[in-house]
């Protein structure tokens, strides 16, 4: 055995730093204060995370040491320490830069000291950052900073400021290197001294604080498409064709669908905004006006132009839309690790005999059974139970499928039939309820299972080895009948972003999507916990402290020495070492081994407390474990931990639950008989679904006709709804009345509003409905009723309103807020997915 430790990655490594215990101390506090939690909970987690442990141990095993914190606030601990650190790494660079440049002064420290993001680090550091070759940097070089001191202190003209330059015959930098430029006329000269001002006053930093915010207040975000050549392949972004709207206001939704229309060229976009208020703010603070006489004024007044409009406006606006990019990132990657936690946590089957199906129709549909542990089915021969059967033309071979599903159903017994919901799925799911009706004797239930990422899965290079006998085109059948069984245990295999639950996933930053999805996973597989004997690789990599390569070793020893006896016998697995050990050991089960106690989600490290806990009651372990009764009796207050690490209560708690499973029952959605297609929906039906995707306008809903529809978030409920995720999660049953239908574009909208509850005024006619659907927007969070009634108001598209409209509706010109407006009808809802760049199909 090796005693290396075999983490994915030490934290230790973050301590790094070159910190000192005051900035670390310091840090510590400023978490526990944005988080609302102690400084001491902090200092525990920090050392505990510093030694190599994992949150979910922490969360689970450590409870004792961070006072109860949970997995979720752990998460944001570790996210927000880590970010900290780094901005905390950064101040010291930069202060030590400045320092070397003889540039740091009080307030730059302090400015530095008070920096709230990355972004603005960088900002202050700027306008001292060498450049070498910039123009001030060569003008200096030539000797022209004397000239544009004259001219920011003294009472003379240009021409008198330089009248006694000489320009050098050869210019070098202050490395030594020489500089091709050429000074040699009065008209560069100029340029080079005004390059000097403006460099210099750059290094104003209130002022620039102040143009950023009022620039923020004002401006608009412009798009436009590219070229007229674009407007036919880039229809999916028509809405943005010619749209403008307040850059402080544009949903995070929206912004990422300009950019992604912008990075398939289709889109151009800028960012609109005033001049001569801001360059007037310039002018002002540098007392240009009071400055004589006229010809030193006018340079100035033109350099401060050059200043605002050279230098500070691109800058400002990189920011903004960096800034806004950044949380709409943030918020987009937010929605897809909410949507993928509770997909990975949604209600398995349990132990069932499971015939999986994968709906086709000229390729033919397929079929593989699975048994109560999830392993393909082999009939007498040795053989593994699939099949593929052609009910649907071109062959139309329906009563020999019938025969061939009813005899596979009959043989092996099966409980459940997990129908894809892809191509041919509600006739394959039809042709089967007839099969069931027709036998009495089969006590199977037909239920459709999100086949989303099943392809990626077959394809994968862990299918071709775990199921190495099968052709591919079956392999699908298998990973659905698994995903119906044992959710997690299934999705595990395959790359989230192909699950189908993410929004605008290929627009962010992949490595912190992907950063944040693991996270996800390793938080939900360890709180339900794995069977050692029986987990694939790809779900025991995220248990805490084991990753791929250890994974595999145990699989591999696995298959060697056969099923593990015990958790102890985890030891003998090269590469696992003592700290992998205790980070893992908790989270892996053994049913069936040595010890009962392995069984159950109570660690080694307090087995001998349970031992003390049995010699104390008299009783044996099988009589206690999972008896609430009689634990709840216990006094235990004459038994002591045997360390600070867990208490006697959490033993119990544990003792009491053994192995308990966090996720909910398991419930099928029914679906309608009579409603296949979307041409079998009417304007009205309530219908029963399940919800497949939430995002941050409203959650996609699939009512078995092929196509999702949409419950925008104005449609969600009566009262104001903040965040679709407070109200459904990936995979709810809910109930939903069809409310609008457009079936040349396969739209559907959906609202879970009683119908009752339906104001007066709301119904509107066909050309109304279509002329709303070419101007609805979709709605972003907020955070009080009046703004979320007001959005339609505002946010509707200004792309054909006057510069002198644009301005009276700026909020800053507005002398009364906008009446509050009961949100309208969806209409076809045209507009509004194509808006947010989704089209959400099967």
């Amino acid at each position: 055995m090796s005693s290396t430790d075999s983490l994915t990655s030490s934290p230790v490594a973050t301590n790094a730093h070159g910190l000192d215990a005051t900035t670390h101390a310091n840090i510590h506090d400023k978490l526990a204060r944005a988080l609302g939690i102690k400084t001491a909970q902090v200092n525990a987690f920090v050392k505990l995370y510093d030694e190599g442990a994992t949150v979910p141990f922490i969360a689970r095993y450590r409870k004792e040491k961070t006072q109860n914190l949970d997995d979720t606030q752990l998460r944001a601990l570790e996210k927000s320490l880590n970010y900290e650190r780094d901005m905390a790494s950064r101040r010291l660079k930069i202060t030590e830069l400045l320092r070397a440049q003889d540039n740091l002064t009080d307030e730059l420290q302090t400015r530095i000291d008070n920096a709230s993001s990355k972004l603005e680090l960088e900002d202050i550091y700027l306008p001292y950052r060498p450049r070498r070759r910039s123009p001030a940097a060569k003008a200096r070089a030539a000797g022209l900073d004397k000239a544009a001191q004259a001219l920011l202190t003294q009472e003379l003209t240009p021409t008198e400021a330089l009248a006694d330059y000489q320009a050098p015959t050869s210019i070098t930098d202050d490395s030594g290197n020489e500089i091709e430029v050429d000074f040699s006329d009065f008209d560069k000269q100029l340029a080079g001294v005004q390059a000097i001002i403006v460099d210099e006053w750059t290094q104003a930093l209130d002022l620039l604080d102040n143009l950023r915010n009022g620039f923020a207040k004002t401006a608009s975000i412009v798009s436009a498409v590219a070229s007229d050549d674009k407007r036919e392949v880039g229809e999916k972004f028509k809405d943005y064709f010619e749209h403008s709207e307040a850059l402080a206001r544009l949903p995070n939704h929206r912004l990422l669908a300009m950019l992604r229309g912008r990075q398939e060229n289709v889109l151009g976009l800028k960012i609109e905004g005033e001049d001569a208020p801001f360059v007037e703010k310039i002018i002002s603070h540098f007392n240009v006006d009071s400055t004589a006489p006229s010809e030193r004024r006018e340079f100035l007044i033109e350099a401060a132009n050059s200043l605002w409009k050279d230098k500070w406006r691109p800058h400002i606006e990189h920011r903004l839309l960096t800034e806004k990019r950044l949380t709409a990132e943030a918020d987009a990657i937010d929605v897809f690790a909410n949507n993928l936690q509770h997909l990975l946590m949604s209600a398995p089957a349990g132990r069932k005999v499971i015939l999986g199906v994968d709906p086709g129709i000229r390729h033919g549909v397929k079929m593989a059974i699975i048994d109560a542990q999830g392993h393909v089915m082999l009939d007498n021969d040795g053989k593994a139970v699939v099949a593929t059967v052609y009910p649907f033309a071109p062959d139309n071979k329906m009563a020999e499928a019938k025969a061939v599903i009813d005899e596979l159903l009959s043989t092996y017994k099966v409980d459940l039939v997990a129908i894809g919901n892809g191509t041919a799925s509600r006739e394959t799911d039809a042709m089967i309820k007839e099969i069931l009706a027709t036998n009495d004797t089969l006590k199977a239930k037909a239920v459709i299972v999100n086949e989303s990422g099943a392809s990626v899965y077959s394809a994968s290079e862990l299918a071709s080895d775990e199921l190495a006998d099968l052709d591919v085109s079956v392999r699908g059948a298998v990973s659905i009948a698994r995903r119906l069984q044992d959710p997690l245990s299934e999705l595990v295999k395959v790359d989230p972003k192909a699950i189908g639950v993410g929004q605008y996933q290929h627009d962010v930053n992949q490595n912190q999507l992907a950063d944040s999805l693991d996270k996800v996973t390793q938080d939900s597989v360890n709180a339900v916990g794995v069977d050692v004997n029986t987990a694939s690789p790809a779900i025991l990599a995220h248990i805490a402290g084991l990753n791929r390569n250890v994974a595999q070793q145990i699989v591999t020893y696995r298959k060697e020495h056969g099923a593990f006896a015990s958790r102890e016998a985890l030891k003998e697995v090269p590469r696992l070492g003592v700290k992998t050990f205790e980070q893992a050991a908790g989270f892996l089960r053994v049913h069936g081994g040595d010890n009962p106690l392995d069984a159950t989600g109570v660690h080694p490290e307090s087995y001998e407390l349970v031992n003390s806990l049995l010699a104390h009651t008299n009783k044996e372990l099988s009589e206690i474990i999972g008896n609430d009764g009689l634990l709840n009796s216990i006094d235990t207050s004459a038994i002591a931990a045997n360390d600070d690490n867990i208490s006697v209560k959490a033993i119990l708690e544990e003792l009491a639950k053994p192995a308990r499973d966090p996720r909910p029952e398991f419930k099928t959605a029914n679906f309608r008989d009579d409603v296949n297609s979307i041409k079998d929906l009417s304007e009205g039906m309530v219908l029963e679904g399940v919800v497949t995707n939430v995002t941050a306008f409203g959650c996609f809903v699939d009512v078995g006709v092929h196509q999702d529809g949409l419950v925008h978030i104005s449609q969600m409920a009566n009262d104001f709804v903040a965040d679709p995720m407070n109200r459904v999660k990936p995979g709810d049953i809910i109930s939903v009345r069809v409310i609008s239908i457009d079936e040349p574009r396969g739209r559907i909208g959906f609202s879970m509003k009683p119908e009752t509850s339906k104001p007066e005024g709301r119904v509107q006619s066909a050309a109304a409905a279509k002329e709303k659907a070419t101007t609805s927007t979709d709605k972003p969070k907020f955070t009080s009723d009046k703004r979320q009634a007001n959005e339609d108001k505002r946010s509707a598209p200004r792309s054909k309103r006057s510069d002198k409209d644009r301005k009276t509706s700026n909020p800053q010109n507005r002398s009364a807020k906008p009446k509050a407006e009961a949100p309208s009808k969806i209409g076809t809802l045209g507009a509004l997915l194509q808006e947010a760049g989704i089209t959400k199909k099967k």
